[in-house]
């Protein structure tokens, strides 16, 4: 007979462990919720995040792979920076695999952490313009 896991446990059993140290002291800070939490969920949700924002360009037929490297990275930064659909999107896609704590403490502390959230998602994307390039070609579509 199996046991069943808590769901905290299931969601943490999820996340990939990174291996860039960890902050010594406990979940006390926002800085610390940002290595303990934010980058193993944005690492977990990354092709989430990609699809999203893909989705999000063709939907508004943004003309993206036309575009130089210089003007995707400017674009990513822009539509996570100013649009509120696609902004909470995406803080929902992450805070969604929160563990009951993380919750209390991302309500404890949600405009630093959405900041922290985007500011990551962002960085996260793009780093990986050819795989959100990828990701609009497959799907088709004008972007």
């Amino acid at each position: 007979m199996m046991t069943s896991a808590s769901p905290d446990e299931a969601l943490l059993a999820l996340r990939p462990h990174l291996t860039t140290p960890l902050p010594t002291e406990p979940d006390s800070t926002t800085g610390d919720f940002q290595h303990r939490t934010l980058r193993p969920v944005l690492k977990l949700q990354n092709e989430l995040l990609l699809t999203i924002v893909a989705d999000f360009i063709q939907e508004h037929h943004m003309a993206f792979i036309a575009r130089d490297a210089t003007e995707q990275h400017r674009t990513v930064a822009e539509l996570l920076g100013r649009n509120v659909k696609l902004r909470y999107t995406i803080i929902g896609s992450i805070m969604g695999l929160f563990t009951r704590a993380e919750q209390d403490f991302y309500r404890q502390h949600r405009s630093e952490l959405n900041r922290r959230i985007l500011e990551l998602a962002t960085q996260r994307v793009q780093s990986q313009l050819a795989a959100l390039a990828e990701i609009l070609t497959t799907a088709g579509g004008p972007a």
